[in-house]
């Protein structure tokens, strides 16, 4: 939460949503999903230091993609789980499991 709260801190950021992603340094590490505002132009260097600006280096996203919108539930929440599942679906390991 800390970090999509520092992302929709830009003025560019319509919609975000952070999840873990594989990683086979660290084993996984957070990913920002974001969706612009009508007309911005964002990167995804300038999201991750606009981040780092605001939290702890290591608590800012190691990656970002960015689409045109999100799953979400009839209340509008995200569905995290179905943002995961196409970053996981290859893998061994899944998030949540033993």
């Amino acid at each position: 939460i800390e970090v999509e709260d520092a992302l929709y801190d830009h003025e560019d950021v319509m919609k975000a949503a952070v999840i873990p992603v594989p990683s086979e340094k660290w084993g996984e590490t957070p990913k920002a999903i974001v969706v612009e505002r009508p007309g911005a132009d964002l990167t995804e260097d300038e999201l991750i230091e606009f981040v780092k600006g605001r939290l702890a280096s290591y608590k800012a996203p190691t990656s970002v993609d960015f689409v045109d919108d999100f799953p979400e539930t009839a209340t509008g929440k995200v569905q995290k789980y179905e943002l995961r599942e196409r970053y996981w679906d290859d893998e061994e390991r899944r998030v949540g499991q033993e």
